[in-house]
């Protein structure tokens, strides 16, 4: 390992906390649910501890079935945290959520691996997982803006294609301006961690255009499936 990712410890990460106390402090400031955010911090500091022992047997496993197990329970669970963000929630957005980031997320992990790629072998955890979670995590926050905005517009009175086109072009507000920033404003994540290993900057150009596209295609696609399923579910 290069000196440049060299181990952090758990008591230097608590600087980290500093801005995030004062996000907290801005939330009870201004009587908002703080406790919420303390809650997703302490559940994303528990959660990634836990992963992180979990992906140390993981990746030494030649099992291709435990694999595609992980891949079914991150596609499961995302698609349960999607319709988070709605204040009415029925089962048909937990159905049609999961069933979204299911086709559009496993079809674009797969030409990314299979094709872009060619891992060997196909079922390799290193790419597989890494790779699965960034498309189903960013396939989940595109449905849940898609689901949000779409709520909203229910009460405006426009018919369902207008509703639609809002909430979708809403969906892609991120990755879009992800795309125009990159490179520009911020290096992104899967290209600082390649540069911060030692891999020539252009290769990681490479896997940065190849996740940029990945991402775009994977929210753009599922949050569409998702609107136009609802709509099926709803009758």
């Amino acid at each position: 390992m290069s000196d440049a990712a060299q181990s952090i410890s758990y008591f230097n990460l608590i600087y980290i906390l500093i801005p995030v106390c004062v996000v907290i402090f801005i939330y009870f400031k201004w009587k908002l649910e703080f406790p919420t955010v303390i809650y997703a911090h302490v559940r994303m500091f528990i959660q990634l501890i836990a992963i992180g022992y979990c992906l140390k047997y993981v990746f030494n496993s030649e099992n291709p079935f435990v694999i595609l197990l992980i891949l079914a329970l991150m596609i499961i669970i995302a698609g349960y945290i999607a319709p988070r963000p709605l204040k009415n929630k029925r089962l048909s957005n937990y159905i049609v959520s999961t069933i979204s980031i299911f086709i559009c997320g496993t079809a674009t992990l797969y030409i990314v691996t299979q094709h872009v790629i060619q891992i060997n072998p196909w079922f390799n955890p290193h790419f597989l997982i890494p790779l699965g979670g960034m498309i189903f995590a960013n396939c989940m926050n595109s449905i849940s803006l898609a689901a949000e905005r779409f709520e909203n517009e229910k009460e405006s009175g426009l018919n369902f294609e207008e509703q639609r086109n809002i909430a979708f072009r809403a969906s892609l507000i991120p990755i879009t301006n992800s795309l125009f920033a990159v490179g520009l404003v911020s290096l992104p994540g899967t290209m600082t961690g390649m540069i911060l290993s030692g891999i020539s900057p252009l290769i990681a150009v490479k896997y940065q255009i190849m996740v940029m596209c990945m991402i775009f295609g994977s929210t753009g696609i599922s949050s569409a499936l998702y609107l136009t399923l609802l709509r099926k579910y709803d009758g």
